[in-house]
């Protein structure tokens, strides 16, 4: 069984890895939280925001965020774009 310390590095890492895309879509982003981190990540032009979350489920990683979005943690770039869509797309 992995232990809490190494489920917090492999979240950790795999926020950062979305973190550090991020910024190419015009988002801005910054890691908040202790032993359980999670990105908070914002439109600067929109002023829209959400929280994205790494879990794991199954076999692997999963990005969460709301509303309803949902995206492999082994593809950040994938999630960046979908991040960006859910912050730039009329209400």
């Amino acid at each position: 069984m992995t232990g809490t310390g190494d489920y917090g590095r492999q979240r950790l890492a795999y926020l950062e890895a979305l973190a550090a895309r991020l910024p190419g879509h015009g988002l801005g982003a910054r890691l908040i939280g202790g032993d359980t981190p999670v990105l908070s990540v914002w439109h600067p032009e929109t002023g829209r925001q959400t929280i994205v979350f790494a879990i794991p489920a199954g076999e692997g990683w999963v990005f969460l965020w709301a509303p309803g979005g949902q995206e492999s943690a082994d593809d950040p770039g994938r999630a960046a774009e979908m991040i960006t869509t859910t912050l730039t797309r009329p209400l």
